[in-house]
């Protein structure tokens, strides 16, 4: 048995990766607040955003690998707040983290001792992962945060044949980015046009890049910006 433990799959990103799995015949568990909609998903409700919330799933997530012979675990679920440098308030900010990071290195502590080779995690990261835009500044602080932890991922599981890497989007179609967005067509139209391609990436293609780094080792401690190429400002 492939199991998928994926968190954040109840939409966007999350829900594709689920269903590209799916497909391939992997069973699939989705740990997020709302269940994935999709048939066939297991749901494992939790709030990733409250502290000890997965000590409390630990048993269930460690029971879900059972059996199986190849693991991916993948660390998708994230929050994105309007919000500036220099008016970060500290409380804000370690929520941010907790759901962004804390979540993540929890996950990592609780299963990967428990994924034998041919396992995989995949961080899903962002193209401000490595650069940063005004407005948006726990979310740059957390994903180059999450940066290193993949990295550090990759160097503390050297020689298990367990890999990893991370996927980075750019600015993709989701409920979090029209959120962030609210309705303005005046900015919607300007991170279309930061693409080479003139429009948003659709969430099945980032599905579909994580599907490939799932199965290929050479990819370890990885960064791979999957954004269409973007226009530099």
């Amino acid at each position: 048995m492939n199991r998928l433990i994926v968190t954040g799959a109840s939409s966007g990103i999350g829900r594709a990766i689920a269903t590209r799995f799916l497909v391939d015949g992997w069973s699939v568990l989705n740990l997020s607040r709302r269940p994935c909609p999709d048939a066939g998903v297991d749901n494992l409700a939790c709030d990733l955003a409250a502290p000890g919330a997965l000590e409390q799933c630990a048993g269930a997530l460690q029971e879900a690998l059972a059996g199986a012979e190849r693991v991916c675990l993948v660390h998708n679920a994230s929050v994105m707040h309007a919000d500036r440098a220099d008016a970060l308030e500290a409380e804000h900010l370690r929520a941010v983290l907790e759901l962004n990071l804390v979540a993540a290195a929890t996950l990592n502590r609780l299963l990967l001792g428990r994924m034998g080779a041919g396992s995989s995690v995949i961080y899903i990261g962002s193209t401000l992962a490595e650069k940063a835009v005004p407005g948006v500044a726990s979310y740059v602080i957390a994903k180059h945060a999450l940066a290193g932890m993949m990295r550090a991922t990759c160097q503390d599981l050297a020689g298990r044949g367990v890999h990893t890497c991370m996927i980075c989007p750019g600015f993709t179609d989701t409920e979090q980015l029209r959120g962030v967005i609210d309705g303005n067509a005046e900015t919607l139209a300007a991170i279309t046009g930061l693409s080479a391609f003139d429009r948003l990436i659709e969430p099945e293609e980032i599905a579909e890049t994580v599907a490939f780094a799932a199965g290929a080792p050479v990819l370890n401690g990885a960064l791979i910006h999957a954004n269409l190429g973007q226009r530099e400002r």
